[in-house]
């Protein structure tokens, strides 16, 4: 529920960091604290929970969904509407400062960090879905 859309978000900063504290809450919560050998209680550090879960995280989830949906809209025929709004422009000009992250951009930028020659993979569908796979547990996004 939590990551309904998220095909289409920009990940800023702010956002990651407010996501990455739910999902620990949430995993500290379902799993419970952990009962010592003298029989204290403690509460499990991030690098337990991480491994617990094999790296998988919520922003590793969201970007591997973007991707995938990336690579399902990309190579649309350029007259279908999907294509028509993906490449759409708008004709007003934006506002003075620095640009916002575009959709695009973000993506474009989570392939070359995973070093990801989409171009080639792109039309290859069940390469594609094993590099979807493989950015859920990435440790380079």
């Amino acid at each position: 529920m939590v990551t309904y859309g998220c095909e289409m978000w920009v990940l800023k900063g702010n956002i990651k960091s407010k996501l990455r504290v739910f999902e620990r809450k949430v995993l500290r919560r379902i799993d419970g604290p952990t009962k010592e050998k003298d029989g204290t209680w403690r509460i499990k550090p991030n690098e337990e929970l991480s491994r617990l879960t094999g790296n998988k995280n919520i922003i590793n989830y969201i970007k591997s969904q973007r991707l995938a949906w990336f690579g399902h809209v990309h190579p649309m025929p350029d007259n279908s509407m999907v294509n028509n709004v993906y490449g759409w422009s708008p004709a007003l000009t934006r506002s003075l400062g620095r640009p916002k992250n575009r959709w695009e951009d973000d993506v474009k930028s989570d392939i070359t960090r995973m070093k990801i020659n989409w171009k080639d993979c792109i039309r290859n569908r069940t390469k594609w879905k094993k590099l979807v796979e493989k950015a859920k547990t990435s440790l380079k996004l």
